[in-house]
């Protein structure tokens, strides 16, 4: 969802900085801190000035190599090197007078304030009110806490609030400068006032320069002072481009009151029309809200348009209310005319949509999650009856604070309710499954109406001997009901099923730790052995939430591998395994993992393509090495018992030298069907940047399908990012015709962006 809002920040101190007031205007827009190099993002945040005036009575301090007071004249003169310290503030400079009739002050040569927030203000000479409500200043200079520079000839401030500079330029560049000395952009005026009641920035004759070139002119313009964290007026505008042709789109921010805005986004396209979009957002005392609608009567109709009509469009609500502090609650609901209209006009890139009300709660170790959702298709062809709705689905995991038996404690629940229109019934082959043997495939058979209701109760207790054996015995029970409608393997159109599972085991692993030199080893064994009754034939129930499995290091010592609830490992097994770690002194390592899980007895819950549904399953192992800063490389297999054949690998190298950074990934997956992988997949996939000089660099990126041989997208482009400016420009293929205007099924593009830090960001993009 886009966000449009200004988010300026700006204070005022009243006091001996006379001179920085209004000044300060655009210097509230500050990214936060992020990269090692001297980029846009690597750059100080902005501290607000003090907001109060110096308590009455507090006394300046003056230090000085000579100090002379005329009683005739009643005039103070500090001489040498002067320093003044009033409240918070301190004022040096090479003279400084003070007229006790006018009740004014001077001060010249090499000025400068020092602010108690950081920012600095110099100035040639300076002239004050003792108040300091009224002033004037030369040759200003402004030196603040987000590394913005402020210059200004000459600034005089009135008492009734407005200050008035001459000749004023503006600049985020510290660094970032041409060969001739000048900011690599700045904003020159002539004229700039600001006025502290409206809180406004007034400027005439303003100009936006790169360098000692401008490209931007205009005789007046004005906007918020950063005190203004939001006031009704234009956005920067953004460009596009899609199947509707060329867009521009021009928001509008109308703030409404201090709680509630409203975004006007229209996108002009060359091809459909005006693209409404507008956008409202409330916050209340416990959170906020937003409702956001987009809507367009098509001018041509677009290719995807299903209907006769033109109108097309869609809405979107979303919030995040607090409870309390342990609980908070939320919606987020979409609503389309059509399943392509959001991808048509790149407004939201998800092909599946959940609609949920939901409320959380969060205690240290103890969670509770209540919804009710319903799930959208946003794929054309597939069938909208087809989509569950969960009336509703609540999940709850507790651990109790106190020890048992010596051991942790926990329990839990998931509940859940769901129906659809149509009960399913499909099978999906695999692809080393042609002919249909009944082994490698997915068979989808899913009701109508199904109730879930599972609870489980776990102990565990870690015991270390005196010789640093660790035993952890563990033991749980769960308990299932379903009660089911129309699905297609059950016997029944109604169906209701109970079962109570239990579950015992020990953990056993030993560490042998070894100092090789300099280096540390630490090799661990593990063997764990579990008993469980076998899972219950689930013909008469649907697997709605447990389909997808991954068994690799990460889950070989589990107890139940399965991602969801609705299915659960059963039997004896054993797990079987060895971790190892090599620490080095420069802070390189070796970590690896190896491992096996054997079923010993009872029913084997897994299917082809998990590498578990044997006697023995796949073996599986992992490796991470870093062998310096600069290299890194990951492995990780699953793998027939006999060595015959990989079914799973991945690996990675991850480089760093300072100037060139990159990544080279490489995975080779077989086909699951049984577990939603009914293709084989054969990825290669990489990135790299280098650094030409500490602001230019080049980068690209590819990803290749070695499965079909064929790529999938490339990408490549420079960046110049410096302390005040960061541009892309990107040129890209993709091979999938995004926006279908393509004839080869490859479009070619070219995006720009320019970043102007504390002022915003301008980009566009085009096909070619």
């Amino acid at each position: 969802m886009r966000k449009h809002r200004f988010n300026q920040r700006y204070a005022r101190v009243r006091g001996l900085h006379v001179c920085l007031l209004g000044l300060l205007a655009a210097a509230g827009l500050a990214l936060s801190v992020g990269g090692t190099r001297a980029g846009v993002n690597n750059q100080p945040a902005f501290v607000a000035p003090e907001t109060g005036p110096v308590p009455k009575g507090t006394r300046v301090d003056v230090i000085a190599d000579t100090l002379t007071y005329d009683d005739k004249t009643k005039i103070a003169t500090a001489t040498g090197l002067v320093q003044l310290t009033y409240g918070p503030y301190v004022l040096t400079a090479t003279r400084v007078v003070y007229n006790m009739k006018d009740k004014t002050f001077s001060a010249n040569g090499s000025v400068i304030l020092k602010e108690p927030n950081g920012n600095v203000m110099e100035a040639d000479t300076a002239t004050m009110k003792d108040t300091f409500a009224a002033g004037f200043a030369e040759h200003v200079k402004a030196l603040l806490t987000n590394n913005v520079t402020i210059t200004s000839q000459y600034a005089r401030k009135y008492e009734n609030g407005i200050t008035i500079y001459q000749h004023a330029s503006y600049t985020a560049c510290k660094t970032c400068v041409t060969a001739d000395g000048s900011p690599v952009w700045q904003i020159v005026a002539r004229e700039a006032k600001h006025d502290n009641k409206e809180h406004t920035i007034y400027y005439k004759d303003a100009q936006l320069k790169f360098g000692p070139v401008p490209v931007f002119f205009t005789p007046y313009f004005a906007y918020p002072d950063p005190t203004v964290t939001r006031r009704t007026g234009l956005l920067l505008p953004s460009v596009h481009w899609g199947q509707y042709g060329f867009g521009l789109t021009t928001p509008y921010f109308w703030a409404i009151n201090r709680s509630m805005d409203m975004t006007l986004a229209p996108m002009w396209t060359t091809k459909r029309g005006p693209l409404a979009d507008l956008q409202f957002r409330q916050a209340l005392a416990s959170g906020s809200y937003s409702i956001e609608g987009w809507g367009i009567h098509e001018a041509s109709p677009a290719p995807n348009n299903p209907y006769d009509t033109p109108w097309r469009g869609a809405a979107r609500t979303q919030s995040d209310f607090r409870i309390n502090d342990k609980w908070t609650w939320g919606w987020d609901g979409t609503l389309v005319s059509d399943k392509l209209f959001m991808s048509d006009y790149s407004i939201d890139p998800r092909n599946m949509v959940a609609d949920y009300v939901q409320a959380t709660g969060l205690d240290d170790r103890n969670y509770t999650k209540a919804q009710v959702i319903g799930w959208q298709s946003l794929v054309d062809g597939e069938n909208q009856g087809d989509m569950p709705i969960a009336t509703p689905f609540i999940t709850g995991d507790y651990v109790l604070p106190q020890e048992l038996m010596g051991g942790e404690f926990s329990y839990g629940f998931n509940y859940y309710t769901l129906e659809r229109q149509n009960s399913i019934d499909t099978t999906v082959y695999g692809n080393n499954n042609s002919s249909g043997n009944g082994k490698d495939e997915l068979t989808l058979n899913l009701g109508t109406n199904q109730t879930h209701m599972m609870g489980y109760a776990d102990w565990k207790r870690q015991m270390i001997s005196d010789s640093g054996l660790v035993v952890t015995p563990f033991a749980g029970v769960r308990g299932d009901g379903f009660y089911s409608q129309n699905v297609p393997t059950a016997m029944d159109d109604t169906e209701s099923d109970f079962s109570v599972s239990p579950t015992a085991g020990i953990d056993t692993r030993m560490p042998f730790v070894t100092a090789i030199g300099d280096y540390e080893s630490v090799l661990t064994p593990v063997l764990q052995m579990i008993a469980s009754p076998s899972e219950p034939n689930q013909n008469k129930n649907g697997n709605e939430d447990a389909i997808t499995l991954n068994f690799d290091t990460s889950n070989l010592f589990l107890s139940d591998r399965f991602t969801g609830y609705d299915r659960w490992e059963g039997g004896v097994r054993a797990n079987a395994g060895i971790n190892y770690t090599l620490l080095a002194p420069n802070g390189g390592f070796v970590r690896a993992a190896l491992g096996e899980s054997f079923h010993i007895a009872g029913e084997n819950s897994y299917l082809v393509g998990s590498g578990l549904d044997g006697t023995s399953s796949d073996m599986v192992g992992a490796i991470a090495l870093q062998f310096n800063p600069h290299v890194t490389l990951g492995y990780q297999a699953r793998w027939e018992e006999d060595f015959s054949r990989i079914n799973v690998q991945e690996a990675s190298l991850g480089l760093n030298f300072g100037k060139f950074y990159g990544s080279l990934n490489y995975a080779d997956i077989s086909a699951a069907a049984n577990y939603g992988r009914p293709d084989n997949e054969e990825q290669m996939w990489g990135d790299a940047r280098y650094y030409l000089s500490d602001a230019w660099s080049v980068f690209g990126s590819a990803r290749y399908d070695v499965q079909n041989g064929k790529p999938m997208g490339e990408s490549m482009g420079v960046t110049f990012d410096c302390d005040c400016m960061k541009a892309d420009l990107v040129y890209s293929m993709s091979h999938t015709d995004q926006f279908g205007v393509s004839d080869n099924g490859t479009e070619y593009r070219l995006d720009l962006s320019i970043e102007l830090r504390t002022i915003g960001t301008l980009a566009g993009g085009f096909v070619l």
